[in-house]
């Protein structure tokens, strides 16, 4: 939720940001409209309560004889009184819900537009060149036996897959080494619940746009999550958080489940975009003042990764009508796919700034004693889709592959990953 007196005393700012994302405009005066009328009815029920409170002190001191008019009185004006506050709390339901479309306030220095409106602010490491046809992760894949979509397919349906053999290490692998990095740079690991409940994935934001992605227990009335993040921003909901002695981190794993609607055919081969996946997902709860700066340390990180595998990638900034709505800054870390010709995103991380807070009540006490919204921020640390940059990026002429060597230590040793030649993975 954005911040009610950002909205009353400088609206313009929210108006640009809404521009900027090729959202409603018309929705700002719609709010500022309905907080005027909560803060009306709120004045109204006040004064009403107070008068009503003023004249039951002097029904306490009237004559017997006068007493059954004044009571009669007395309970007119509390039926008032209990209108008066159903106007507040209709009011009240208005506003949240006008102020609960608006989006985050985007961070100035956002690019405005759509998808194809980022901005390239760097391109780290060499593009793989070969000296012979290079193989696609699928048929990569398939040679190693690190995969079978097929019997996935069998089983789940379309955009499901088993990993199989080297695959199945390749991923824990490449998490266990996330989460060694992840402990060095200080954060706690979770493992975290996949199904949570609606005030929580509301809370996120998750609600919005991105509902139609999302995957609904109705007999539960429970959500699986496409990320970590949801359970992690849950986690110190209604919680008073003390930051004096830094952030709070936390590197979350778990599997994730996304149904990727309106995607309409795109990346059907492989394992790119898929309903289930895992994912390593750092989250960090921050003073708001810190907020950008520990944008910038996350993305350190995913690039520090990024590098140490080998791969060559480049960083974005997200356009404003592309980042969601919990969002007011995204950068994202795409790897070179060399069957593909292009950059594929690998990583996302987002500054949130006080938004989900606000919706999930997560508070810091400030130096008056008072009590604020924290700022959270999320990124990917690991996810099983870098094994299709891993797999095409190390390739060898005979079907083999390269292990980082970063990695070798989480596969035993090994490395080179070799085709099976018809054994069983």
């Amino acid at each position: 939720m954005i911040d009610p007196v950002l909205l009353r005393e400088n609206p313009d700012t929210i108006r640009r940001s809404q521009a900027a994302r090729g959202a409603s405009t018309e929705l700002v005066d719609e709010a500022l409209a309905a907080d005027s009328e909560r803060r009306a009815a709120i004045t109204e029920f006040e004064n009403l309560r107070q008068a009503q409170n003023s004249f039951g002190k002097q029904v306490a001191k009237a004559a017997p004889a006068d007493k059954k008019a004044l009571v009669a009185e007395a309970q007119s004006m509390a039926a008032g009184v209990k209108l008066a506050n159903e106007r507040v709390q209709d009011a009240q339901a208005e506003f949240d819900r006008l102020v609960g479309s608006i989006a985050n306030p985007i961070i100035d220095g956002v690019p405005a537009g759509g998808e194809e409106n980022f901005v390239t602010l760097r391109e780290v490491g060499t593009r793989p060149e070969f000296d012979f046809e290079p193989r696609d992760h699928v048929e990569l894949g398939e040679l190693l036996g690190a995969f079978d979509l097929q019997r996935g397919a069998k089983v789940s349906g379309a955009r499901f897959y088993f990993l199989t053999g080297i695959g199945a290490r390749l991923e824990l692998a490449l998490m266990n080494l996330a989460l060694q990095k992840a402990l060095d740079y200080g954060f706690t690991p979770m493992i975290t619940p996949t199904l949570v409940r609606p005030e929580i994935m509301r809370g996120t934001g998750f609600l919005n746009e991105h509902a139609d992605e999302i995957y609904y227990l109705p007999a539960d009335d429970l959500y699986l999550t496409g990320t970590s993040e949801v359970a992690l921003a849950g986690f110190h909901a209604d919680e008073i958080l003390d930051l004096t002695d830094g952030p709070y981190r936390y590197a979350g794993w778990s599997t994730c489940y996304r149904r990727e609607a309106g995607s309409g055919g795109k990346d059907t081969r492989g394992i790119l975009r898929v309903h289930q996946f895992n994912k390593l997902e750092m989250f960090t709860y921050v003073l708001p003042e810190e907020a950008e700066a520990e944008h910038l340390r996350l993305v350190g990180y995913q690039e520090e990764l990024l590098t140490s595998l080998g791969l060559s990638y480049r960083v974005i900034d997200v356009a404003a009508g592309d980042l969601g709505s919990s969002a007011a800054r995204k950068y994202d870390i795409e790897a070179w796919v060399p069957t593909q010709g292009t950059f594929r995103e690998l990583t996302s991380t987002s500054n949130c700034t006080t938004y989900q807070a606000r919706r999930l009540d997560a508070r810091y006490r400030t130096e008056s004693g008072k009590t604020a919204p924290v700022a959270t921020l999320n990124g990917t640390l690991a996810t099983t889709r870098w094994i299709v940059a891993l797999l095409e990026t190390h390739q060898q002429a005979d079907g083999s592959v390269v292990v980082p060597e970063v990695l070798r230590p989480y596969l035993g040793g090994l490395e080179v990953m070799t085709p099976l030649n018809g054994r069983r993975p």
